[in-house]
């Protein structure tokens, strides 16, 4: 097994949130078994067999030598190339019933934590208080409805919770099937 994984800035527990875990498999960037794999989402036209080793993304080669990326760039408009490249082409994605995209906050993106249910969710309530918000502007405006839903997170759908990377802060999304 290879040494520490590298670090993301942007995803800094990889494994938790189970967008990379162990594996005996071959990346298909660098054709090494590394002992890790990445699990969640690529896009690119091109055809690939396999999945890509931390290492390979995190230094760039994969999303160069496949011309993709491992998240959308929705959201993160007006933020410079170098957090762009940084976030959706060197830093792993997340799993997501839709599509998965990154918030941000105080100018930079934020770091994605992990996708949670309401008992964690509300731990942040800073990002509870967000999450409400942003679904009463979405249309939520039966408020015993919106609670009902809020409380029910990790049963059918749950929080993509991320974390300030200047403040601390924590912010996150509803995703459901």
């Amino acid at each position: 097994m290879s040494a520490s994984l590298p670090y993301f800035r942007y995803h800094p527990e990889p494994v938790a949130s189970g967008s990379i875990r162990e594996s005996a498999e071959t990346c298909a960037c660098c054709e090494r078994a590394t002992g890790w794999i990445y699990t969640a989402t690529f896009y690119t036209a091109q055809d690939i067999s396999g999945r890509f080793c931390p290492w390979c993304i995190a230094d760039g080669s994969a999303a160069e030598r496949f011309e993709g990326e491992f998240t959308d760039s929705y959201g993160l408009d007006g933020f410079s190339a170098e957090i762009l490249e940084q976030v959706t082409r060197r830093t792993p994605g997340f799993h997501a019933w839709q599509d998965p995209h990154w918030l941000v906050h105080c100018n930079d993106a934020a770091a994605f934590i992990g996708e949670v249910g309401y008992a964690e969710l509300a731990a942040h309530s800073e990002a509870l208080d967000q999450l409400r918000a942003d679904l009463r502007m979405g249309g939520w405006h039966d408020a015993s409805r919106l609670e009902n839903f809020l409380t029910h997170l990790g049963q059918g759908a749950s929080a993509m919770l991320f974390r300030c990377t200047s403040c601390g802060t924590h912010l996150a999304y509803a995703d459901a099937s």
